[in-house]
């Protein structure tokens, strides 16, 4: 009976240890020091506020990111880091308070979170890596709706980025060219995201993620970030995949980091920062953050806020792209044109307006496209302006597609057309960014009345994007059959209530209209 009570106590007491240790993997042992995370009720551990680089601040101001100093003991990592240095604007119809980063930013910034659901380390789930969207001058990755504990419940380990926006982020100026090893500047932003890529590469092992399965996801400027990653030479080896979400095709051929040349960037610098009244490498440091979220009065020059080709971090302006790109899953959503199809603000719509834009668009074509996308009434005028703006951008797509499948060898293309639910305003459709909660499968917490179908297509789209992720091909059972992109198709998916593949036009005599109409332009362009 004794040795019964001890055999039991025994077990009792390993049982507890046991207990004890299943929890003590929400501590992870990174190369720069112990980090603890928050478990939630799903099982989900998150791991907010990770430094993956020094402050970029003083002396760091403008250079490339730098080591992060060692830690001792164990790390909190329950709150996000700070944003990085921005104008806030909170909220920006149609992108409400969940849209927007809602907590301070500063330039100390350089943090990422991590979400995963991996019980140990053996794991090597696919790893996603998200850059956000925010025209390279606002944005975070602690955004509410790019919270990651959806998709690491379903089984990926997910990270969010930071990167220097605005200003601080691409300066090209002479004098912090002369002062790097390159002999350039700017594109710091991209240079924060490969050092996050390889802080992915050195520790998500530890967070049980696969180095060897890393996709880079992004949306807008992070899409564009995401074609640009794919070009770097410094990126090459650090990720297999990527999904790039409403930005490459929509824009042109060309590469997104544009084609403007690099000294011309950095003479935009120089008048830049002679708005500002600096006048030396010196001034600029001695600027405070602030300055940088002030845009300048009319007449100032633009602020260089963009990455620039600059022969280091992208090709020259006019080399040719590297040849050995990475899978990609592209696409855009209805309304990224914006209000009114790319026609202008809706407002009071006539048909002598929108005969008046067609000439000035197409030229010796407006007839023909006003044979095209006819009206007949004021009333028609906004539903036909989105008709033929989704279709040159489908069609703008299409062939983007067509360039890059020599470079990718294997692309996917969508169009999400799920308009979020918003009864008060109807005009914003399926809005630039809406995709996005749909993705994170976060849209409970937009504040919109979500129907059953919403919790449908979000469903989807996650298991797509998840799917992409873990093997190159976003189809899985029971998920309706999404073909490879082929450039004599004209097909893309369509995602939202209808789930299926569709015509890039909706006929053969637009699509060929939108496809000369390109050409041309691009050509021109």
């Amino acid at each position: 009976m004794i040795r019964s009570l001890w055999i039991f106590a025994t077990v009792v007491v390993l049982v507890a240890v046991s207990l004890a240790y299943a929890v003590e993997p929400t501590v992870v042992s990174t190369q720069d020091g112990q980090i603890s995370g928050v478990t939630d009720s799903l099982g989900v551990t998150s791991y907010k506020g990770i430094p993956f680089a020094a402050p970029p601040v003083g002396k760091l101001r403008w250079r490339p990111p730098q080591p992060t100093a060692h830690w001792e003991g164990v790390r909190k990592a329950d709150h996000f880091g700070n944003a990085c240095e921005q104008k806030l604007g909170r909220s920006r119809p149609p992108w409400t308070e969940p849209f927007m980063e809602q907590g301070p930013s500063r330039e100390d910034c350089l943090y990422l979170n991590v979400w995963t659901a991996a019980k140990t380390a053996r794991e090597r789930r696919p790893v996603m890596v998200w850059f956000h969207g925010g025209g390279f001058t606002e944005g975070s990755a602690s955004i509410a709706v790019y919270d990651g504990t959806q998709l690491a419940k379903r089984g990926v380990v997910l990270v969010g980025v930071n990167y220097r926006l605005g200003v601080l982020g691409f300066l090209t100026y002479p004098a912090l060219s002369k002062e790097s090893e390159r002999g350039v500047s700017g594109n710091y932003g991209l240079l924060d995201q490969i050092a996050a890529l390889r802080w992915v590469q050195k520790n998500i092992a530890a967070f049980g993620g696969d180095p060897n399965r890393v996709t880079i996801f992004g949306q807008s400027a992070g899409a564009g970030a995401v074609y640009d990653l794919m070009q770097s030479p410094l990126a090459k080896g650090l990720f297999v995949r990527a999904i790039s979400e409403s930005g490459p095709g929509l824009i042109g051929r060309a590469l997104l980091g544009g084609t403007a040349t690099y000294a011309a960037r950095e003479q935009l610098g120089v008048s830049w920062a002679e708005s500002k009244g600096a006048h030396s490498l010196e001034d600029l440091r001695a600027l405070p953050a602030a300055a940088f979220e002030v845009a300048g009065g009319p007449g100032s020059p633009p602020a260089p806020t963009s990455p620039v080709p600059d022969g280091w971090v992208l090709p020259a302006a006019g080399a040719a792209p590297p040849t050995d790109q990475v899978p990609l899953l592209l696409g855009m959503v209805a309304d990224d044109i914006g209000i009114g199809g790319g026609f202008g603000p809706p407002q009071k719509p006539s048909i002598s307006s929108y005969q008046d834009t067609a000439k000035k668009k197409y030229g010796s074509e407006a007839d023909n496209f006003l044979k095209l996308y006819p009206v007949a009434t004021d009333d028609q005028v906004p539903v036909m302006q989105k008709t033929a703006a989704r279709d040159q951008a489908r069609v703008s797509i299409d062939l983007w597609s067509s360039d890059q499948l020599k470079l990718s060898k294997k692309i996917y293309t969508y169009y999400f057309d799920r308009t979020l639910p918003w009864p008060e305003h109807p005009e914003f459709g399926a809005f630039h960014t809406s995709e996005v909660p749909y993705v994170f499968e976060t849209i409970g917490i937009t504040g919109h009345p979500i129907e059953q179908i919403d919790h449908q297509v979000s469903d989807a789209l996650s298991s797509y994007w998840i799917n992409f992720a873990a093997s190159g091909n976003p189809n899985g059972k029971p998920l309706v059959h999404w073909p490879a992109y082929s450039p004599d198709a004209h097909t893309t998916m369509e995602l939202g209530a209808r789930m299926g593949p569709m015509p890039e036009a909706g006929t053969q005599e637009r699509l060929a209209f939108q496809i000369k109409y390109l050409d041309a332009d691009w050509v021109a362009h």
